[in-house]
């Protein structure tokens, strides 16, 4: 098939399409391939080889040979955080689209995310729903959060959902690439890269919202980064949003810094105790086990649900993390007319 240039080649392009690549070599082909026959054709296509030790590179030399578009760039091994950072740097067009190398566009991806970007000036990142390309039977808990993500549609749901889980697959967004030169991009640390930059754009105000279409095959490969680095833990994405967390507290809880905390089990003091490091007061635990009420953890009592106070009184912040639990809390407590968002958070 002869390529498709899409562009004059002295022309700013109007999307720069990003995909880091590290020992790739089976699947990097298949996923450039499914940007290169989109049906917007105005783009480049941004290949960064973080040094990989199979025959990436050999692949991208290939696709930069069959198609103007594709620009290899070549790096010493350096992690998806920084490959990432140094595609985007290398971006001409206004707007960076993202993906994985192991991962595949739907074919009018990038249309419809660049037609709602243009269409709403007020967004600055847009995603979209993401079909799960893994084993549903055996990769339960994940398709499940695939089905979870793909009901957060609107800039307030995937707010107020922030720190239950990231509300955004990073492989399916496109952004403005101003807000890579003002806001900064991926960091490199002990917690998941894309996690945190999103919470850090929400925390600026940056508009979210999904085109609301199946436009990634989100696979779910057994050597993912997700699955095999320690950066994507349970332990690492607590530690990541409590910062953001008290940030938000500190502007939207009105007793701030005080709150109650939903839930008295191990788990869940583990993880609520990374927010008290951030200067945050614990005045209660809440929990339905009368085994649990009057028990002190760390001086903090633990009282039951019947003992809720009338909304209005105080903040509630839900590190229950279990599926029938979330929903458990947020009958009981709209049962007892406390709004999302203004009288508690979910975290978990």
């Amino acid at each position: 098939m002869a390529p498709n240039t899409g562009q004059a080649l002295h022309m700013a392009p109007s999307i720069s399409v990003v995909i880091p690549v590290y020992n790739a070599e089976k699947t990097i082909y298949a996923a450039a391939q499914s940007v290169l026959e989109q049906s917007f054709t105005d783009f480049e296509l941004l290949l960064v080889d973080d040094g990989s030790e199979d025959d990436s590179a050999m692949w991208i030399r290939r696709l930069e040979r069959e198609d103007k578009r594709v620009k290899g760039i070549f790096c010493p091994h350096r992690g998806v955080s920084e490959t990432s950072n140094t595609g985007f740097a290398r971006a001409k067009a206004p707007f960076i689209a993202r993906l994985d190398a192991d991962d595949l566009c739907a074919p009018t991806r990038l249309a419809a995310q660049y037609a709602l970007l243009q269409r709403k000036p007020n967004i600055g990142v847009c995603s979209s729903l993401v079909a799960f390309g893994g084993d549903r039977d055996k990769k339960l808990g994940y398709a499940l959060y695939v089905d979870w993500l793909n009901t957060l549609i609107h800039h307030e749901d995937i707010s107020r959902k922030q720190f239950v889980e990231s509300p955004i697959a990073n492989p399916s967004v496109m952004f403005r690439t101003a807000l890579y030169h003002t806001l900064g991009g991926y960091r490199d640390g002990d917690f998941p890269e894309d996690y945190e930059l999103w919470l850090r754009w929400l925390q600026a105000g940056v508009q979210f919202e999904k085109v609301p279409e199946y436009l990634l095959q989100w696979n779910d490969p057994p050597g993912r980064l997700s699955r095999t680095d320690q950066r994507y833990s349970a332990e690492a994405f607590h530690r990541c949003k409590a910062a953001y967390l008290a940030q938000w507290l500190s502007q939207h809880n009105p007793f701030h810094p005080h709150i109650k905390i939903c839930g008295a089990g191990r788990k869940v003091r583990k993880h609520s105790a990374y927010l008290k490091e951030q200067g945050i007061i614990f005045t209660h635990y809440i929990d339905i086990d009368h085994k649990k009420v009057g028990n002190h953890y760390d001086g903090v009592e633990t009282i039951h649900t019947t003992s809720l106070p009338p909304p209005g009184s105080c903040f509630l912040v839900s590190y229950l993390g279990g599926r029938d639990a979330k929903e458990e809390v947020k009958q009981w407590l709209a049962d007892a007319h406390y709004q999302e968002g203004k009288d508690f958070i979910l975290a978990a």
